[in-house]
């Protein structure tokens, strides 16, 4: 095989999934961290601090690997909306919540407007890669 005619292996990996995942992660260690601004500044019970916090963190952990799945993305906005309404015992948490839901909906039009762009140019590619195949056993 010659290298006119070699063919470049393209990952199709959602970019969606990829941000929507990194994004999560960060926000764990984000609940972590108000949790502990919570305890320490004792605004409701001691177990129900901890519950709701480490609760949310870790769904946050879990979701990644369920993102690409039929509701997932719907999953993860209901919990963006959760950290966004901690702030009813943090205040800060409004303004964090409300960056971290605004990342969410960046990642989410990123993420699904590259993949279309990925898409689309992995067509063009095929197509491409027909047309020199043909021109090439025609030459021949």
């Amino acid at each position: 095989m010659s290298s006119s005619t070699k063919q470049t292996r393209v990952r199709n990996v959602s970019t969606k999934r990829t941000l929507g995942s990194m994004l999560m992660a960060f926000e764990a260690f984000v609940v972590l961290f108000a949790t502990l601004v919570a305890f320490g500044l004792k605004v409701a019970d001691t177990t129900a601090v901890w519950v709701v916090g480490l609760v949310l963190a870790l769904l946050l952990i879990a979701t990644p690997a369920l993102l690409g799945r039929k509701g997932s993305y719907v999953w993860g906005t209901i919990l963006q909306v959760a950290i966004v309404l901690t702030g009813i015992w943090v205040p800060l948490m409004w303004i964090l919540g409300g960056i971290l839901l605004c990342l969410w909906a960046w990642a989410m039009i990123a993420g699904t407007t590259i993949d279309k762009a990925r898409a689309n140019y992995l067509k063009l590619q095929a197509a491409a890669d027909e047309v020199v195949q043909i021109i090439t056993d025609e030459s021949n």
